[in-house]
């Protein structure tokens, strides 16, 4: 298993007392999240938890009320997120374009060198589709094509959100060996999933969101037995149980004021 790197080594990502809201709806608290180099940070949560609003605020889609982002130990800005790969709230493609054309546009857009779509390619799957349109590939073959775009400029940070979504056991099996090579290589893995088995098998940190704040943050084996996909589950859901009831209490005695 991965070693988690010193102290010294920038966080890949940085969310510091992140408040984010939607209208009167505040959905982020006060955040505080690090996901480190080297390591697979799984981000889990109930629905309506903020893990899709606090991806988008760690890539500039959505903008924090108050505190701060950082990536790579840099202030979050354009230039730091050319580090940074994603795919979050669905793969976007050129239905009319097949894998290699929909990279090709993406390799123009970024200024990424056209020899590494092959290689993308290859490891996501996908290098045997030859001309066929995007429009036809199934959500497997549509997951895998959004994750080959996150690679393409060969990021730093990686944040995926849902990746494992319309993909056969063996192409889990795959996304967790890729994952894991890319954090064994030194990059920052960051994965929002319900799927907690594979995350069990695949995660060094988990981070819990419950509410808008993070209940738990650490390694996984602080929490659970890797061993066992039932453990993370029980603790799991242990927590989420036990912030909803803080979080009913307190309400109920601000009510009585």
């Amino acid at each position: 298993m991965t070693t988690a790197p010193a102290p010294s080594v920038p966080a890949g990502l940085r969310l510091t007392g992140v408040t984010c809201s939607y209208g009167r709806q505040q959905v982020l608290t006060g955040l505080d999240l690090t996901a480190r180099p080297g390591r697979v940070y799984a981000l889990l949560g109930p629905n309506g938890a903020g893990k899709s609003t606090t991806l988008s605020v760690a890539l500039g889609l959505l903008r924090a009320d108050s505190g701060t982002v950082e990536v790579l130990g840099h202030p979050w800005s354009r230039e730091a997120l050319r580090h940074v790969g994603a795919s979050i709230n669905g793969p976007a493609l050129f239905p009319q374009l097949s894998a290699r054309r929909n990279l090709l546009v993406h390799c123009r857009l970024t200024g990424t060198d056209p020899a590494a779509i092959s290689p993308v390619l290859d490891a996501v799957g996908l290098a045997g589709t030859g001309r066929k349109r995007a429009k036809g590939f199934s959500t497997g073959m549509r997951m895998r094509l959004a994750l080959a775009m996150a690679l393409l400029t060969d990021p730093e940070v990686l944040i995926l959100d849902e990746p494992q979504n319309g993909l056969d056991p063996q192409g889990i099996i795959e996304l967790r060996d890729l994952l894991r090579s890319l954090a064994h290589a030194g990059r920052t893995v960051i994965v929002s999933s319900h799927q907690l088995g594979e995350m069990a098998r695949m995660a060094d940190d988990v981070g819990v969101l419950v509410g808008g704040r993070l209940v738990y943050e650490g390694p996984l084996d602080g929490l659970a037995d890797r061993t066992s996909s039932t453990s993370l589950e029980d603790a799991y859901l242990s927590l989420v149980t036990g912030a909803a009831t803080t979080t009913a209490a307190s309400s109920a005695t601000e009510a009585l004021r």
